[in-house]
C-alpha cells in the first residue's frame, strides 16, 4: 500500500506548553544539529566511465554505504504482469552465478557485507554496506546479483508464496483496504492506481521469462542516481562504479505517463467487520519541485504532520477524544501528487471525526497559521532537520533522494535558510492555495455509524 505513511512520530512537547522546556530541547536541537550540518560536504563524482554519484568521505570508521536508486520501478511492469518487478527484486539475492541461494547468503555473511533491494512506484534501490577490508569482495559479490541474477524456479517459487501471503494478509487489513481502494480512485488504469506487488492472480502465473523481462525494463544506465558515504576516496569509488554498473544495459523502460487526477470530492465506504473504521482523505497535491513545496511542507507540520502538536491531533484527540492517532503528509510522487492524511476511530465516532476533519481543513485554507505557529514550527524544523544525518547508511539515503528529485547538491547547507525564509503571508498565501475543503475524498474501511458512501 503506498499511500500510508509510517506510524505517528514521537510526540513532541505541545507548542505554548513547554516554556522553558521547549526552550531548551529547541537550543538542544540546534547546537546538536549545526554540528552534525557541517560534517556532511559532499564531492560531486564522475567515474571514469561516465557515472555519476554523490559522495561524503569518513575515514574514522572502516565501513562504507553505498546507495543506488534506478527512476521507473514498479511502475515499468509489463501490461499484464503487475508485480513482476517487486518479485524480481525480491529475488535477486536468491542466488547468482555459480552460486545458488544459500552460497551465496553463505557468501555475503562470510563477508559481514549487507545487501537490500527494494522497489517502490517510482524507484528500485539497492543498498550496500561492507567494511573496507572487504570491499573488493563484497562489491564482487553484489555486481553477480546485479548482473548475474539466477532466477532457479525453487527460489521463485519461494519467494512467489511469500508475496502471495502479503497480498492475502492484506486483504485482511483495513488500513490496506482503505490504501488499495484510495489508490483506484486517485490514479485509475494508472500503475498508481494498484498494487506494486500484484494479485494473486497475476503473481502466481509469472514466469522465470516475466522476471528477466523485468529485469532489462529497470537496470538502465541511462536512469542510475548513486551516493556512498564512508571510507572511500573520489578515486576508488569511481573505479568501484565502472565495475558494478558499467556493463548495465544503456537504457531501461520508457517511463511512464503522469498520471491524470481523477478524484472527486465525496465519500467512499467499504464495509468490514471491524470495531473501529479506518479512514483515508485527500486531494489534489503539490510538486516536489514546486516552489511552494517548502511552505507547504512547514503548513503540514503544523496541521497534522507534527504529531501530538498538530492542529488536527489537537482537535480530535486533545480536545474530544475522537481517536488515537490522526495524521497528514505531503505525497509527491514522480508522476503525480496528492495531498492526504488518515485516521482512525470507533464506528460510532467516525462521522463526527469526519465533519471535524472536513472543518478544519476549512479553517487552514481560509485563514492559515498564526506567527506563532509558524515560528514553532520553523525552530522544530531547523532543529531536527540536521539530526537525520547520523549514520553513513541515512546519510546516502538522503543524498541519492536528494539527486533524484533534482535537489542541488549544496541543498543541505541551504535548506534551513529556507525553512527560515518563508514568512506569514507567504505560507497563507500557500494555504489559500493547496487546501481545497470542497475537494475531499475520504474512503472508509469499517461498520462507520451515519457514514454512508456519496457516489
Amino acid at each position: 500500500m503506498k499511500v500510508l505513511t509510517p506510524p505517528l512520530p514521537k510526540p513532541r512537547q505541545p507548542a505554548g506548553r513547554a516554556g522553558a522546556k521547549r526552550l531548551f530541547i529547541a537550543l538542544w536541537l540546534l547546537v546538536l544539529g549545526a554540528g552534525l550540518a557541517r560534517a556532511v560536504e559532499v564531492q560531486d563524482v564522475t567515474s571514469p566511465g561516465g557515472i555519476r554519484a554523490w559522495l561524503v568521505e569518513e575515514h574514522s570508521i572502516p565501513f562504507v554505504a553505498l546507495e543506488i536508486r534506478f527512476r521507473g520501478g514498479s511502475a515499468l511492469d509489463a501490461p499484464g504482469k503487475r508485480g513482476a518487478i517487486n518479485l524480481m527484486m525480491a529475488t535477486l539475492e536468491e542466488g547468482a552465478g555459480d552460486l545458488n541461494a544459500r552460497q551465496f547468503a553463505t557468501a555475503r555473511e562470510a563477508l559481514a557485507a549487507s545487501y537490500r533491494f527494494r522497489v517502490s512506484d517510482d524507484t528500485a534501490s539497492i543498498s550496500a554496506k561492507f567494511l573496507t577490508e572487504n570491499r573488493d569482495e563484497a562489491v564482487a559479490l553484489l555486481r553477480l546479483a546485479l548482473m548475474q541474477p539466477r532466477f532457479d524456479q525453487d527460489a521463485i517459487d519461494r519467494v512467489r508464496e511469500q508475496v502471495i501471503s502479503g497480498i492475502k494478509s492484506d486483504a485482511t487489513d483495513p488500513s490496506a483496504v482503505a490504501g488499495k481502494t484510495f489508490d483506484k480512485l486517485a490514479w485509475g488504469d494508472h500503475p498508481y492506481g494498484s498494487s506494486r506487488d500484484g494479485t494473486i492472480a497475476t503473481v502466481s502465473a509469472l514466469t522465470r521469462d516475466d522476471l528477466l523481462d523485468a529485469w532489462r525494463r529497470v537496470f538502465g544506465r541511462d536512469r542510475i542516481y548513486v551516493s556512498a558515504v564512508g571510507d572511500i576516496t573520489p578515486e576508488d569509488l569511481g573505479a568501484l562504479l565502472d565495475r558494478l554498473l558499467g556493463e548495465l544495459p544503456e537504457k531501461g523502460a520508457p517511463l511512464v505517463d503522469r498520471a491524470k487526477p481523477l478524484l472527486t470530492p465525496g465519500v467512499t465506504v467499504v464495509p468490514f467487520d471491524t470495531p473501529q473504521s479506518v479512514a483515508l482523505f485527500g486531494h489534489q497535491g503539490i510538486k516536489r519541485d514546486d516552489p511552494d513545496y517548502i511552505p507547504a511542507y512547514i503548513l503540514n507540520e503544523v496541521f497534522g504532520g507534527g504529531g501530538f502538536e498538530s492542529r488536527l491531533m489537537n482537535e480530535l484527540r486533545e480536545k474530544r477524544g475522537l481517536t488515537y492517532g490522526v495524521s497528514t503528509y505531503l505525497v509527491p510522487m514522480e508522476f503525480g501528487e496528492l495531498i492526504m492524511g488518515q485516521v482512525r476511530s470507533d464506528n460510532a465516532r467516525m462521522a463526527e471525526s469526519i465533519d471535524l476533519i472536513r472543518a478544519e481543513w476549512r479553517k487552514i485554507a481560509e485563514n492559515g497559521l498564526t506567527q506563532q505557529e509558524l515560528d514553532d514550527a520553523k525552530t522544530y524544523l531547523t532543529g531536527a532537520y540536521p539530526l537525520r544525518f547520523d549514520g553513513n547508511a541515512p546519510i546516502a539515503r538522503i543524498l541519492v533522494g536528494m539527486q533524484i528529485i533534482g535537489l542541488p547538491i549544496d541543498y543541505i547547507q541551504k535548506r534551513n535558510d529556507l525553512v527560515r525564509a518563508v514568512t506569514l503571508d507567504e505560507i497563507n498565501r500557500v494555504a489559500r492555495r493547496i487546501y481545497q475543503p470542497d475537494k475531499l475524498r475520504f474512503v472508509v474501511v469499517g461498520r462507520p455509524e451515519g457514514v454512508e458512501s456519496t457516489d
